[in-house]
């Protein structure tokens, strides 16, 4: 079977996307995410908190959250209904890193689950802190050429 001809049974066989449908599903709950995380920022702040720690107990209560969620089996079923918008960095990044960890718990807690707890999310750090570095490194010689 050639390529073309396997693209066109699977074009037959598939059903078809919603594509519409999934947008607007993805976009309501990533921006409901996000609404509410900004609601508990807002409501930190009120409280007393200064910004940058409000931000940052809101990101850590994002984070074990979605991992809890993740462990329960319950963001997968969250993120069945809601498409793209649990890939919102933060919880999309808990449960890639979460996921493959509880995946290989019966291989150990060495060999297991630290072993593949990044083997979905690390391939994403290594780019992003290699671009980091290199967009830094770029910037910092344009500077120095230019000042």
């Amino acid at each position: 079977m050639t390529k073309e001809e396997y693209a066109a049974l699977v074009q037959q066989t598939a059903p078809p996307s919603p594509v519409g449908k999934d947008c607007a599903k993805a976009f309501l709950s990533g921006g409901a995410l996000c609404a509410l995380a900004q609601l508990a920022l807002e409501g930190l702040t009120r409280a007393g908190l200064d910004e940058d720690t409000g931000k940052t107990v809101v990101m850590i209560a994002l984070i074990v959250l979605t991992a809890i969620l993740t462990a329960l089996g319950l963001f997968d079923r969250l993120a069945k209904h809601a498409g793209a918008g649990t890939a919102v960095p933060i919880t999309g990044f808990a449960n890639a890193v979460v996921s493959p960890a509880l995946e290989a718990k019966r291989e150990g807690f060495v060999l297991g689950t630290a072993a593949q707890m990044f083997s979905i999310a690390g391939p994403v750090l290594v780019y992003g802190c290699g671009s980091a570095a290199l967009y830094g490194l770029i910037y910092f010689l344009i500077q120095k050429a230019g000042g």
